[in-house]
């Protein structure tokens, strides 16, 4: 966007560089800011999914090389466990998590940066889908003549302007919202592969429930 403008640098589940040019919009300022050498800023949701994925891997290996199953009803419990651990995965990737502006202004993110973050700006990084998005939110203090109005916001994925919030004895108001977003090829790929291992868990579970009926089935 003409407002934003950077580069991120994510590897894995870190983000290892971010250098950001923020124009403000009244001022036509130009603020930058960047990530600290020594910091790397950890995405929640890919360290989330990854544990899924390797808990639906534990449920799948844990047992004897030479193990037989021994019911269809055993397996269906099995892939229902899987299935589950694969779809709270691609659901951490889809689903970022709601969050309020005080949770935001609070967090260590805002300590990432160098120099610091005005007072009058938040940055938050979060996944959704196969983006990585940054949202940067502008600020203005409340003067006490004209809080009487004052109704702080909710949690939510993005505050729109107009979000009121209470932060370190002083109220605030969002002014201006940039939101910039860039594809990642490798998350495209996991949610790919989600799509496609639960397909086969559940075509699976189809099989075994056909065989289980004709099982069951008595004839007269």
């Amino acid at each position: 966007m003409d407002q934003v403008k950077g580069v991120l640098t994510l590897q894995g589940d870190a983000l290892s560089q971010a250098d950001v040019n923020l124009k403000m919009p009244r001022s036509n300022q130009l603020l930058h800011f960047a990530f600290r050498e020594d910091k790397q800023w950890k995405l929640q949701q890919i360290q989330d999914a990854r544990n899924h994925v390797n808990q639906a891997i534990y449920l799948l290996m844990n047992r004897d090389v030479n193990y037989h199953f021994k019911t269809g009803s055993e397996v269906l419990k099995l892939m229902d466990a899987v299935m589950l651990q694969l779809s709270r995965a691609r659901n951490r990737l889809t689903t970022p998590a709601t969050l309020t502006l005080p949770e935001i202004a609070s967090s260590g993110l805002t300590r990432m940066f160098t120099p610091a973050l005005p007072p009058d700006i938040l940055v938050n990084f979060y996944i959704n889908l196969n983006k990585l998005c940054l949202t940067v939110y502008q600020l203005h203090v409340l003067q006490p003549s004209t809080t009487k109005n004052f109704k702080p916001a909710g949690g939510s994925i993005l505050h729109n302007p107009g979000a009121m919030f209470e932060f370190g004895n002083q109220r605030y108001e969002v002014s201006h919202v940039h939101k910039v977003e860039c594809v990642v090829p490798w998350l495209n790929d996991a949610l790919v592969f989600f799509t496609v291992s639960l397909q086969l868990c559940q075509q699976l579970k189809d099989k075994i429930s056909v065989f289980s009926s004709y099982w069951n089935y008595k004839p007269y």
